[in-house]
């Protein structure tokens, strides 16, 4: 056996190590999963890894079915027409193959597919949740073929309404996938870039947990771990697409960045959903953009806990402009652009952006309190690329 091959049961059932999409029939057979909706987007049918899900299910007596009409930002109609599927097909479980957005689309019938209730009905405000009627929550086996949104071990999908043009997130614990599988091999078809953009979400993730406010040292730990997992193998990764020791432990990081960010997101999330939302530009690509400036902004909150994380990194320079050094080394070096007007965002949104970030659910967990004029600034210097 590979050492970068285990189970885990933490936060839920981890299956990990290259190959192992070839277990998914007996999977399924161990959490009653007959007649399962494989979830996922065109881009994956179209390079045969839905395909190969699909002859792993047969193989094991298992008949699937495939929808993946799924946009890069999935909108309610995604999921609407999904669970149309679902009924139709009287599935009884969901396979959700693919990046964040398949994931989430997947996660969220899974909710919806026993529930009279619309989408909407299910969003994370107040005890919404409690709506859910739980014996109606399809299982979900969830199986990323990206490294970035940590999807598979969330409890919640992000939506876009796109009559009210945002970003909404749809929360129920039992969201929470019943088994992941983590296959690297899955991920070695992803492109250097997308590869950069992803791994850049993962650390955004363990980033922006790990100086939410609020006492959860579970949380700090698992951020501290994700952050030097990124900053050792995304380099690696992004270098040579097929480096299978890298992409694992990417995979492992991605999970890790939302694990812990049950304590907390901020300000960049805040600004990437209201900008995907408004844009329909790619959340990690954002979150990889906006990552300098929202840290700067938040800095005399979380130097204290940045000068921790730059002796946990052995960086040079222990202080705030050490880390921050590194953050713009590791951009540079991933290519991925310095401002937000180098991906054809401009100002004109500057007041819509501000107001929407400083009501995202994400803003609740930044460090600092902002306002919609503080996010309207912090939005304009990332176009003008001003530190």
């Amino acid at each position: 056996m590979s050492t970068l091959q285990a189970d885990w049961n933490y936060p839920t059932r981890m299956h990990t190590g290259a190959g192992r999409l070839g277990e998914l029939g007996q999977i399924c057979a161990r959490h009653g999963i007959r007649t399962p909706l494989l979830v996922t987007d065109p881009g994956l049918v179209d390079i045969g890894i839905a395909h190969r899900a699909q002859d792993v299910l047969t193989a094991a007596g298992i008949a699937c079915a495939v929808f993946s009409d799924v946009r890069g930002n999935p909108t309610g109609a995604n999921v609407e027409a999904c669970v149309q599927r679902f009924r139709e097909g009287r599935h009884d479980g969901v396979i959700a193959l693919g990046g964040g957005s398949a994931l989430d689309v997947g996660k969220a019938v899974a909710l919806l597919s026993g529930q009279s209730r619309p989408l909407w009905d299910f969003e994370d405000a107040g005890d919404n949740w409690t709506r859910v009627r739980e014996d109606g929550v399809a299982p979900t086996i969830a199986i990323p073929t990206t490294a970035g949104t940590g999807s598979e071990v969330g409890r919640a999908s992000v939506i876009t309404d796109t009559e009210r043009q945002v970003k909404k997130i749809i929360f129920h614990p039992k969201m929470l996938p019943v088994a992941v599988i983590l296959d690297a091999a899955l991920t070695v078809g992803l492109p250097p870039h997308i590869t950069a953009a992803t791994g850049m979400d993962a650390l955004s993730h363990s980033l922006e947990a790990y100086c939410a406010p609020g006492f959860h040292p579970m949380a700090d730990g698992i951020s501290v771990e994700g952050i030097r997992l990124v900053a050792h193998w995304l380099p690696r990764a992004v270098r040579d697409g097929t480096d299978i020791e890298a992409r694992t432990h990417m995979l492992v990081a991605s999970s890790m960045g939302a694990t812990a960010f049950q304590k907390g997101l901020g300000g960049m999330h805040a600004l990437a959903h209201s900008l995907g939302a408004l844009y329909d530009a790619h959340h990690g690509l954002l979150n990889a953009i906006l990552m300098p400036y929202v840290l700067i902004a938040n800095r005399s909150a979380i130097s204290p806990r940045i000068e921790h994380l730059t002796r946990c990194l052995q960086l040079q320079r222990h202080d705030f402009h050490g880390f921050l050094d590194w953050v713009l080394g590791l951009r540079e070096s991933l290519r991925v652009a310095h401002t937000l007007a180098a991906i054809d965002i401009g100002e004109a949104d500057a007041q819509t952006v501000g107001r929407m970030a400083a009501v995202d659910p994400s803003a609740g967990g930044n460090p600092l309190p902002f306002d919609a004029t503080a996010y309207e600034r912090i939005f304009k210097r990332a176009v003008q690329g001003v530190l």
